[in-house]
C-alpha cells in the first residue's frame, strides 16, 4: 500500500519546467513553486503578454515590462527523464500533474491579434513526422528536414551534427540511435535556417517555436536508465539543448524565451468527472430564462483597460478646459474679446 503511494508520489512529481533563456525584463522569480501541468501553455501566453481565459496564480512568472514583449517564445519538450543536467543559469520549477499540454491557445491569440504581419509559428515533433509551419515559417524552414527519410540524409551531410559530437556510445547505423540523432540536428538546423532571415527577430510579431523531443525517451526503453547509451545521450542533449537556446537568444538579440520541459512520460491522470450548472445547453443559450451574462473572453481585460483609460483622459482634460476657460482674462488671454474691445472702440 504504502509502496504504491509512494510511486504515485515520484510519478507526480517527475517533471520539471525549465527557463534557460529570457530576456532582462521578463521576471521569472526563484523558488520551488510547482507549476500545473495543464496550465503550462498560460503561463507560455502570459510571458509573451497575452490574457488567458482563467487567472493563474503561480508566483514563479513576475511583471515584466508593461511596453515590451518578447520577441519569440520557445518551447521544448523531452521525454525520457524528469530532468536534464543544464546550466546553472536557468531557473527550474517542478512540475504538478503533468499531462499532455498543446500551445494550440497561444498560436491561436498570436493568428488573432497579428494574422497581416504573419508570424514564424513552428510545431514540430521529428520522429513522429508532426510539423505545422504557418506564416512565414514555410519560407524560413523550406529546407528543414521534418520525414524520416530527410532526417536520415540529413545525417549524411559533411556538415551533420555528427561531426561536432564528442566521442560517446551511439551508434548512427542504430535504429533508435539514429532516432534521437536526427532530433539533435534538428536543434541544429533551426538555428541555422533562421540566421539567414534574421530580419524576421526584428519585427513587432512575436514568433512561437514548440518542439517535442521523444527520442531519449526510446532510448531509456531500449538499454535502460542505468546504460552507458542513455547516459551519454542525456550528456549530450543537454549541451544541444544549451547551444540551441544560447543561439535562438542570440538571434532574437536577447528579446527571445526558451522554456524546457522535462518528463518521464507523459500519462492521462485519472480525474473525477463533475457537472457545472453553467454548462448547461438551457443556461449557455443566449435565450436563457435566467437571463445570464455572456461569458467573457480573453479581450474582455483589454477592451475594459482601453475604454477605462480613454475615458479617464477626456475626464482629466474636460477638467482642464473648464477650469482655464473659468479662470481666463477675457480682456488679455481671449482674441474674441480682444477684437470685440476694439470694435467698441471704433464705433
Amino acid at each position: 500500500m504504502y509502496s504504491v503511494l509512494l510511486a504515485a508520489l515520484i510519478a507526480a512529481v517527475a517533471a520539471d519546467f525549465t527557463v534557460l533563456k529570457s530576456p532582462q525584463y521578463q521576471i521569472f522569480q526563484e523558488g520551488n513553486w510547482p507549476v500545473p501541468g495543464d496550465r503550462i501553455p498560460d503561463v507560455i501566453g502570459l510571458s509573451m503578454g497575452f490574457s488567458v481565459e482563467e487567472d493563474l496564480s503561480w508566483p514563479g512568472l513576475g511583471a515584466g515590462n508593461l511596453f515590451q514583449c518578447p520577441r519569440a517564445t520557445v518551447l521544448v519538450s523531452v521525454t525520457g527523464t524528469s530532468k536534464l543536467p543544464l546550466t546553472e543559469n536557468g531557473i527550474s520549477y517542478p512540475i504538478e500533474n503533468a499531462v499532455p499540454y498543446s500551445v494550440d491557445s497561444v498560436v491561436n491569440s498570436i493568428h488573432l491579434l497579428f494574422s497581416e504581419e504573419m508570424p514564424v509559428v513552428l510545431q514540430l515533433a521529428p520522429i513522429e513526422e508532426r510539423v505545422y509551419m504557418v506564416g512565414k515559417a514555410n519560407t524560413v524552414f523550406e529546407d528543414l528536414p521534418v520525414t524520416l527519410r530527410q532526417l536520415r540524409s540529413s545525417l549524411e551531410q559533411d556538415n551533420s551534427i555528427l561531426a561536432s559530437l564528442p566521442v560517446n556510445s551511439l551508434y548512427r547505423n542504430d535504429e533508435t540511435d539514429r532516432l534521437f540523432l536526427s532530433e539533435l540536428q534538428v536543434l541544429q538546423d533551426i538555428p541555422a535556417l533562421l540566421s539567414r532571415h534574421k530580419h524576421l527577430a526584428k519585427d513587432n510579431a512575436p514568433d512561437i517555436y514548440s518542439l517535442e523531443l521523444t527520442g531519449l525517451e526510446e532510448i531509456k526503453k531500449r538499454y535502460g536508465e542505468d546504460s552507458v547509451k542513455f547516459k551519454d545521450a542525456t550528456q549530450i542533449l543537454s549541451d544541444a539543448l544549451q547551444k540551441f537556446a544560447d543561439d535562438m537568444y542570440s538571434i532574437y538579440g536577447g528579446n527571445a524565451i526558451v522554456d524546457v520541459v522535462t518528463v518521464e512520460s507523459f500519462e492521462t491522470p485519472l480525474v473525477r468527472k463533475s457537472r457545472s450548472i453553467l454548462s448547461s445547453p438551457s443556461i449557455s443559450n443566449p435565450g436563457s430564462p435566467y437571463n445570464l451574462a455572456y461569458e467573457y473572453n480573453f479581450n474582455y481585460s483589454v477592451v475594459f483597460n482601453i475604454i477605462l483609460w480613454l475615458m479617464i483622459g477626456l475626464a482629466l482634460a474636460v477638467i482642464a478646459i473648464s477650469y482655464n476657460l473659468w479662470n481666463m482674462d477675457p480682456g488679455y488671454d481671449s482674441i474674441i474679446y480682444r477684437m470685440t474691445n476694439q470694435k467698441i472702440r471704433m464705433d
